[in-house]
């Protein structure tokens, strides 16, 4: 919480990065999908709109992320962090690109990663 009684709009982002992290590594693809994902991947972009406050309370905060775009370099995650039934909070996106470390410079979306993130692309 910050000075004024509401959660800091810097502690979003650590709200975003657990809800990112739980999509990439837990729940997208195979084990083999989720190494290759975590072997190289870094954020190129963050938009966030904060809709309402936030106060503290011991609870967690729903977070709903899902695949907006999934180009040849890059992918976009969306995000939606809201009470059931109740106010928006946030909504925010993450441009990711795929990294190869030991390059040291983007490489594209591999099949498998492709494969492991085509079931959270939204439907329109």
């Amino acid at each position: 919480m910050d000075s004024f009684g509401h959660v800091n709009n810097t502690t979003f982002f650590t709200y975003l990065e657990e809800a990112r992290v739980d999509l990439l590594f837990v729940h997208a693809g195979d084990a083999a999908a989720r190494e290759q994902l975590s072997s190289g991947i870094v954020v190129a972009r963050h938009e966030i709109d904060y809709k309402a406050q936030l106060v503290f309370r011991p609870e967690p905060v729903p977070v709903d992320v899902w695949v907006s775009r999934l180009g040849t370099s890059s992918f976009t995650l969306r995000y939606e962090m809201a009470d059931d039934g109740g106010p928006v909070y946030v909504e925010a996106s993450t441009v990711m690109v795929p990294f190869d470390v030991t390059e040291g410079r983007p490489r594209r979306v591999s099949d498998t990663e492709r494969a492991a993130l085509e079931p959270f692309i939204e439907s329109t």
